[in-house]
């Protein structure tokens, strides 16, 4: 059977916020809508699912995220998630120049856990809190020709 990768989906607290953040680091906004109705309660197990919705793509076309801010029922705060729990972690972003990355996430308020680290010459990677408490890898390949 063949299988092909579709999407990450991040529920947020702020969509517009959200949808800023990702398209100043350089996604493209690929839609918004608002879904609701039975279609919407059976595929995502929830009665009354009504929810505000940003679809969002890499440059290179292969990655996307959905974002997705819940009217009804109400959203469910919790701790942000730390590196070592088990279950959704991060999502990671290959980057052309990781400080620029980095300055246009501060713009946000969104800065490294604890720096940029360098992995033997190859990365440098940092991880970051985003929008809603997502963790955000950036990653900015050393060998690659500019």
């Amino acid at each position: 059977m063949p299988i092909k990768f579709e999407n990450v989906g991040i529920a947020v607290d702020d969509i517009d916020a959200a949808v800023a953040f990702f398209t100043d680091l350089g996604l493209a906004l690929l839609g918004r809508d608002e879904v609701s109705g039975e279609w919407a309660d059976t595929a995502v197990g929830l009665d009354g699912n009504h929810a505000r919705i940003a679809m969002l793509q890499t440059p290179d076309g292969h990655g996307r995220l959905e974002l997705f801010e819940y009217i009804h029922p109400d959203a469910i705060p919790t701790a942000p998630t730390l590196p070592n729990e088990i279950g959704m972690h991060r999502v990671a972003f290959s980057v052309d120049d990781i400080d620029d990355a980095l300055a246009i996430a501060a713009r946000h308020g969104c800065h490294p856990l604890r720096g940029v680290a360098n992995y033997q010459d190859v990365y440098k990677l940092a991880y970051l809190r985003g929008p809603s408490g997502i963790i955000v890898m950036l990653a900015e390949d050393l060998t690659r020709e500019r």
